[in-house]
């Protein structure tokens, strides 16, 4: 018997057509795009998903320094196990990072905009710090003032200094439960008019939509979504989209057959290009979409 129903109303991106379509994607099918450079691929094996991440971050770094040029890139904190991987790569192999320049994603706000302090448990400059930048050996690493942060002190003017810095080779990032890239959220599309005021909008703070709140606590703060600060500051779709190249890691596996993120991966890849669905604007754009296998495993119910 058929049971049809209405979308919980706090969902931003509401065509249930669009959603049964994409949910219907069989992981066999899901590399398919008639979008020849947005790439979607799948990597089964953990292990080599966080080493081919690495690899790609490693092989840019390096590639700057023998092109005797600067590298400017935008990482995220999540996932995390690649940074390590990374470091060990780049103490290995003696590569200097005095050419490089990074912008993190974003950071955790209060209710009135005061980011996260570095020494915060939860806060993304720690967590970057201590599990990339201070693994590097010191004679390495950037300098401090090539490491950045969207702070309060900065967000005004963070879009700026990317653009300042020759703008990003390269946007590193994932997809949110709601669709988010950075924390750019789902329910921040209905603050543009049009696709083009839309894909201009630059790093500002944000309000955290309820399904970051909670994939967030479920996967970083032990479950406690009391744990998790209301907003963000966050680059833009423009500081995304001017990126010359993107590279997207999706993991979202809880173990146990469990995926949060195998929906919203077919939605961002396959459903239309809208404004509530922020991921999905990679779709326009020079993108490499790399899937971790359990995550691209069929859309179906679980009741045991």
């Amino acid at each position: 018997m058929a049971f049809r129903y209405d979308l919980a109303k706090f969902i931003p991106f509401r065509d249930l057509g669009a959603c049964e379509r994409v949910r219907q994607i069989r992981r066999e099918n899901l590399c398919e795009h008639p979008e020849p450079t947005f790439r979607i691929r799948l990597v089964d094996d953990p292990m080599q998903f966080y080493n081919e991440f690495a690899v790609d971050i490693v092989q840019r770094i390096r590639a700057a320094s023998e092109e005797n040029r600067p590298f400017v890139g935008i990482f995220p904190v999540g996932p995390m196990p690649q940074y390590a991987l990374a470091a060990e790569m780049i103490n290995r192999f003696r590569i200097s990072m005095r050419h490089v320049y990074t912008f993190n994603m974003d950071e955790y706000a209060d209710q009135d905009g005061n980011t996260a302090p570095e020494d915060w448990p939860g806060s993304f400059q720690r967590a970057m710090m201590e599990n990339f930048f201070l693994k590097i050996h010191p004679d390495l690493r950037p300098p401090l003032s090539q490491i950045h942060f969207p702070t309060r002190a900065v967000i005004d003017r963070y879009s700026a200094m990317i653009a300042e810095a020759g703008g990003a080779e390269v946007c590193y990032g994932g997809i949110g439960w709601c669709g988010h890239i950075a924390f750019w959220e789902a329910h921040l599309g209905a603050n543009y008019s049009t696709m083009e005021e839309y894909r201009a909008a630059r790093a500002q703070c944000v309000e955290l939509h309820p399904m970051t709140i909670m994939q967030n606590a479920l996967h970083s703060f032990g479950g406690d979504w009391s744990w998790v600060p209301p907003k963000a500051n966050t680059i833009g779709p423009a500081d995304i989209l001017s990126a010359r190249h993107r590279s997207f890691w999706l993991d979202g596996d809880l173990g146990g057959g469990v995926s949060w993120q195998r929906f919203i991966a077919r939605l961002v890849a396959h459903g239309p290009v809208n404004q509530l669905v922020p991921g999905s604007i990679l779709q326009t754009v020079p993108t490499d979409y790399t899937i971790l296998g359990s995550v691209a495993d069929n859309v179906e119910v679980h009741m045991a």
